[in-house]
């Protein structure tokens, strides 16, 4: 079949990409083009292959889907359907600005209202400007109306105790696998199973920042940011660490910390 939709899958979890994949290749009238675990990813792949539909999980790492949205300029905007486990401000603010969005677990027959859509929306005349004025509208509605309780301090098993690990005590939180490592401000170690993008929805976004996919630094701790070739930084934290920041979190740090 000519004419295909081109479509790129963003999500962090792979069995969630399969998912959608196994899906979509039931329809004949579309294309995968790309596929990436994280907002960065998300971003170089659209603007490499100009999809017509870009499907981005609400949640990733380094960049969610609404980073990816606010990242992007209006000529490199593809259509969008946001994929998320249910969130009733997500819900209310792509409703109210008309942006398409799909509820884990994905449906086959949503699926394909959504590809309809998109076709009836490729159609129209001008179709990616009132697509952009929409999703950064929806964006900015979401970010207003989305709540969630902050974290004051972390529980962590230790053979039969449990300590109570306070949140501004903490310097950093690195992830290796299923696990993630918190090292506190005199540099002691502890390790709970969680995900980190799903701790980092609970933290202060004005006391943590996000170096890379796999770590999140205290800013009260941060002693020195060295600069590093290809646009990335070295961080210096005051317990001793040392931890890089990626490309995409290089430019976030130096708006968030590095202008006056």
């Amino acid at each position: 079949m000519t004419n295909k939709l081109r479509i790129v899958i963003a999500d962090d979890e792979r069995p969630a990409r399969s998912f959608l994949k196994a899906i979509l290749q039931n329809f004949e009238d579309v294309e995968i083009v790309g596929e990436a675990e994280n907002g960065a990813e998300a971003i170089e792949i659209i603007k490499d292959t100009k999809p017509d539909l870009a499907l981005l999980d609400l949640q990733m790492p380094e960049g969610n889907g609404i980073d990816v949205v606010k990242l992007l300029r209006k000529s490199q905007m593809p259509l969008v359907a946001f994929v998320t486990a249910y969130d009733e401000y997500a819900v209310r603010a792509f409703e109210v600005n008309a942006v398409d969005y799909l509820l884990k677990p994905v449906e086959k027959s949503r699926l394909r209202e959504t590809l309809n859509r998109v076709r009836e929306r490729l159609e129209q005349i001008d179709f990616q400007a009132t697509e952009a004025a929409n999703l950064k509208a929806a964006a900015a509605a979401y970010e207003a109306n989305a709540s969630v309780t902050m974290l004051e301090r972390i529980p962590v098993r230790q053979r039969e105790e449990i300590l109570l690990i306070p949140v501004s005590e903490i310097a950093s939180i690195t992830a290796d696998g299923e696990l993630l490592h918190i090292t506190n401000l005199q540099n002691k170690k502890y390790t709970i199973n969680f995900r980190l993008k799903d701790i980092e929805a609970r933290l202060d976004e004005k006391k943590f920042v996000r170096l890379s996919r796999g770590s999140i630094v205290n800013t009260d701790t941060i002693a020195r940011i060295a600069p590093m070739p290809g646009g990335t930084y070295l961080i210096s934290l005051k317990n001793g660490q040392e931890i890089s920041s990626s490309r995409l979190q290089s430019r976030r740090l130096r708006d968030k910390l590095l202008k006056i």
